[in-house]
């Protein structure tokens, strides 16, 4: 009897990079996590289905004086997503924060809308010419335009929960660039770029570099000393935003700043006020949130389960 020939089962792959925003890594082939069988009982995998964890991992940061000599260290303990996820959390994040900043005021005129073109412009008969009906036909220059822009609203929501994680994720994923610098607002005297540059070299700071400074409250002498350094961003909690996370090399905090992050973003921090969008109006179900989530405190490195 001849063997029949029979088709594998098709599988469903899924991907992640190992480390989130680190530079060696950017250009890391990503790794396969699993293999699943679609063909599997699909109320089993439902059953099997486990909530989305987030661990709290204490990363150690560096304090350094105004004279840019180690004197202490401090941590920081944020939530952050799993490997598997957090990608996509802080992806959603500043994707929202970018489609929110677009105006859509964009706007072009139709044939319809265009001034001029009432009459017709010659006779359409005994000119040997084409029959045109209107001067502002979309083949004439200064005619109306076809399938051009119009007024658009970009913006969407998100969850506040989901987006104080993808905040949080995108700190926790830059705890090796941070350092932490003592209080510094009242070492300038008068504003001068010349000695805030001395005092970021002496921090291990290139102004060639991007930075980004987070302060509770940035002083005159301060933000009138840096705002001439086109790669140096002056941030309060108040203006604190993924984009400038992700597109810092280094990250300068304060003791104060620290504090808040940890109070902010911590594992002790409650969410007795986050069942309310960004909006303001109710939470809204959607794909790839995160209800139902459990946060689990991991120490070290290990891999917290739920």
């Amino acid at each position: 009897m001849a063997a029949t020939a029979t088709k594998p089962p098709t599988v469903a792959l899924s991907f992640f990079s190992s480390s989130l925003f680190a530079s060696s890594s950017r250009h890391e082939i990503p790794k396969l996590i699993s293999v699943s069988n679609r063909n599997s009982n699909s109320t089993a995998s439902k059953s099997a289905a486990k909530p989305l964890s987030i661990s709290c991992q204490v990363a150690t940061i560096p304090i350094l004086s105004f004279t840019g000599e180690k004197i202490g260290e401090t941590f920081l303990d944020l939530k952050s997503a799993p490997p598997e996820t957090a990608r996509a959390v802080v992806h959603r994040g500043i994707i929202t924060d970018l489609r929110n900043k677009r105006r859509g005021t964009a706007s072009t005129l139709t044939r319809a809308e265009v001034r001029g073109g009432g009459r017709k412009p010659y006779p359409q008969k005994k000119t040997g010419g084409a029959r045109r009906g209107s001067q502002r036909t979309p083949l004439r220059p200064g005619g109306g335009v076809v399938f051009g822009p119009k007024p658009k609203d970009w913006s969407i929501k998100i969850n506040k929960k989901e987006k104080k994680l993808a905040m949080s994720t995108a700190l926790s994923s830059a705890t090796e660039s941070m350092i932490c610098v003592e209080e510094f607002g009242e070492k300038f005297e008068k504003p001068r770029t010349k000695d805030f540059i001395e005092a970021m070299a002496r921090w291990g700071l290139d102004p060639k570099e991007k930075v980004m400074f987070l302060m509770m409250d940035v002083s005159d002498t301060v933000g009138l000393s840096s705002r001439n350094i086109g790669t140096l961003r002056m941030l309060t909690p108040r203006t604190l935003n993924l984009f400038d996370i992700l597109n810092s090399d280094k990250l300068v905090l304060t003791p104060d700043t620290v504090d808040f992050l940890n109070g902010r973003y911590g594992a002790e921090y409650s969410e007795e006020g986050d069942d309310e969008d960004e909006e303001g109006g109710e939470v809204e179900e959607q794909e790839g949130g995160i209800e139902g989530v459990e946060v689990v405190a991991a120490e070290g490195n290990a891999d917290a389960t739920s």
